[in-house]
């Protein structure tokens, strides 16, 4: 019965220590970022013979619910009408804090000839000021976890009522999807 141990304050507080830490990367699992288009506005009238293509900016805010900040690549985002690609926005590469929300300016062009194959249908939604979108994009990038960055990839896919008069955005649904690569790069 005479068994002793040997504790000190050091052990104690290093175990604490690796307890938290391990309970904090565990509690921290990776949530998807949110999207919401904010405002569009028109830019400019391209002329491209016998059309027009028309130049936007998209107001997209975007949120990392994350506790790591993210680095991602250039990419771009489809834009369609009525199934059809009606034209894109250019995500250039950039940044984000941990458990953030910016702003993101994206220049975006439609083309002219897709809206004119579907012109009845663009004066029918122009009069009903309602125009249904879908885009969607993939976002590749790394999210540095301690000394090492891992790979993810966020899909993101809209549905998007805007009026096509006033270029207002009516309402919108967005769903994204993250993989994350838990290798380092």
């Amino acid at each position: 019965m005479g068994i002793k141990l040997d504790w000190s304050w050091s052990s104690a507080i290093i175990g604490a220590a690796s307890a938290l830490a391990t309970t904090a990367l565990i509690s921290s699992k990776p949530k998807d970022p949110t999207f919401d288009v904010v405002s569009i506005k028109l830019t400019s009238f391209k002329l491209n013979f016998p059309l027009l293509d028309a130049e936007l900016i998209l107001t997209v805010q975007v949120t990392n619910p994350n506790v790591v900040p993210i680095q991602y690549s250039s990419t771009t985002m489809s834009i369609f009408y009525k199934g059809a690609l009606l034209g894109s926005a250019d995500v250039e590469a950039g940044s984000q804090p941990a458990k953030s929300s910016q702003l993101l300016q994206l220049p975006a062009r439609l083309d002219g000839l897709q809206l004119a194959h579907h012109a009845a249908s663009f004066i029918a939604d122009a009069a009903r000021r309602e125009m249904v979108l879908d885009a969607a994009v993939d976002i590749a990038g790394t999210a540095r976890v301690l000394w090492w960055d891992h790979k993810f990839k966020v899909h993101v896919d809209s549905h998007i009522t805007v009026d096509p008069v006033f270029l207002e955005v009516i309402d919108q649904e967005n769903k994204s999807k993250m993989d994350i690569s838990l290798t380092g790069v």
